[in-house]
């Protein structure tokens, strides 16, 4: 009943509704401002921890390369033959030939 009443009396002019459109429109626009600047927020300090993770693996990376270059090394290898077969590079007046 009273919803009748309500609905019979309210009588919206053009200018209200306007009023009222604005008014949800810039509200609207607020929201999808604060919503923009959260995500753009989120993905800055998702870069920032990418780049400091990037640094730790390339310092990582590194210190591998040269943990690589130390054990493979020449000298490095030469020595555990010797150690642990009993092997000794070939003299160098000995020269072997295929036929």
């Amino acid at each position: 009943m009273w919803l009748k009443v309500f609905i019979s009396s309210f009588k919206p002019n053009f200018d209200a509704l306007i009023a009222v459109g604005v008014v949800v429109a810039l509200v609207g626009s607020g929201l999808a401002v604060a919503l923009s600047v959260h995500h753009w927020r989120e993905a800055l300090q998702e870069l920032q921890t990418l780049k400091q993770e990037n640094k730790a693996l390339d310092v990582e990376w590194g210190q591998l390369l040269l943990e690589q270059n130390s054990w493979g090394g020449y000298a490095r290898i030469e020595q555990l033959a010797q150690q642990q077969k009993m092997q000794e590079a070939p003299l160098q007046s000995v020269v072997m030939v295929q036929p």
